[in-house]
């Protein structure tokens, strides 16, 4: 039977269970944070003279459409590509330096809650993991700053001379990739992945979330709760937004009739209103 925890219940289930020699593994992008940290790296960029307004845009656009209903490995594949190749030309040296700015804009939106069971995680004896499609550079400083003991990330671009080719290159850690990845970090420090919990959003990481003994999904794309309610993996629900722009909706068709309403009750006359 599925259940459907908060924050709170979770962390009392992380607390309450044998430590073993385990390890937890978080997705980053609306599991560890609202939205799309690749969108908070395209703001920098943009704030840098980078990037077109009209590609931030489209940027904007597609994080929107990602926090409501998750990616697909297309569309995945395609920003990966879409990244390398926007790359070509640029000096390491200078993607390093929007490190601040790209920090900045992600630390604000990371879910407390989810920080909350990770620390809980680690009291118990696990280490905390950040496992991403992100670069890995960025997967590495986050995880520094937020105090986790690792992080699993992607090499979007070539490099040669310290610049970026433009060519996709090295591991892109989505889908099943992602699950190699912890299995090979296991065998490296001893983990036992049976007594390890992972947590994404996404279907796309469920090589991930069957590569361990807890499964957790959070704030799961539609394919993902379906597969969690066939698999009985927990359900963790913290972003809002969808649920927001339902009601903002509503609301709005209600203000609209009732302004509609309004319009033509003073366009009526008067001994028929009476009535």
């Amino acid at each position: 039977m599925v259940e459907e925890v908060s924050g709170a219940d979770e962390v009392a289930r992380v607390i309450a269970q044998p430590s073993g020699h385990g390890a937890a593994f978080f997705d980053l992008d609306k599991t560890l944070m609202q939205g799309s940290s690749g969108f908070q790296f395209a703001r920098a960029v943009r704030e840098a003279g980078m990037m077109s307004r009209r590609q931030l845009v489209s940027d904007g656009i597609a994080n929107l459409r990602f926090r409501l209903r998750g990616a697909t490995d297309e569309e995945s594949e395609a920003i990966r590509i879409r990244i390398a190749t926007s790359l070509e030309g640029v000096r390491v040296r200078d993607l390093e330096r929007l490190g601040v700015r790209v920090m900045q804009r992600i630390l604000p939106r990371l879910y407390p809650q989810m920080l909350t069971i990770a620390y809980a995680h680690q009291d118990a004896g696990r280490p905390a993991y950040i496992v991403t499609a992100a670069s890995q550079d960025m997967a590495s400083v986050l995880a520094k700053v937020m105090s986790f003991d690792g992080a699993l990330g992607s090499t979007l671009s070539e490099v040669q001379d310290g610049v970026y080719t433009g060519r996709p290159t090295g591991a892109f850690l989505y889908g099943p990739a992602k699950a190699v990845a912890i299995q090979e970090l296991a065998r490296t420090k001893g983990f036992d992945l049976s007594a390890s919990y992972a947590y994404s959003d996404s279907v796309s990481d469920a090589p991930m979330l069957r590569s361990v003994g807890h499964a957790v999904v959070v704030n799961p794309d539609a394919d993902l709760e379906a597969l969690a309610r066939v698999e009985g993996w927990e359900i963790l629900r913290l972003d809002r937004l969808g649920q927001k722009l339902t009601i903002a909706g509503l609301i709005a068709v209600a203000v609209g009739a009732s302004a509609a309403t309004s319009a033509i009750l003073r366009r009526a006359p008067m001994s028929r209103v009476s009535r």
